[in-house]
């Protein structure tokens, strides 16, 4: 099972866009993500088609589970 943090911000023109980052330490620490979230805000770090991230929407763990199936 594959694990991913999402963090989804709101973007200047109030759409979503989402960050994931792949296999996070466990367990997730709210607040230092919190704070990992405001630097990339306020560093302008990224920039989506609907403007730059403007604030926190929320977080996230989401955890897939993939398997094949043989079809020859």
């Amino acid at each position: 099972m594959a694990k991913s943090l999402e963090m989804i911000f709101v973007t200047g023109e109030g759409k979503s866009s989402t960050i994931s980052v792949d296999n996070p330490k466990e367990p997730v620490n709210g607040e230092q993500v919190k704070q990992a979230m405001q630097q990339i805000i306020a560093q302008n770090v990224f920039t989506t088609s609907s403007g730059d991230l403007a604030s926190i929407k929320g977080v996230r763990v989401v955890e897939r589970n993939v398997e094949d199936v043989k079809v020859l």
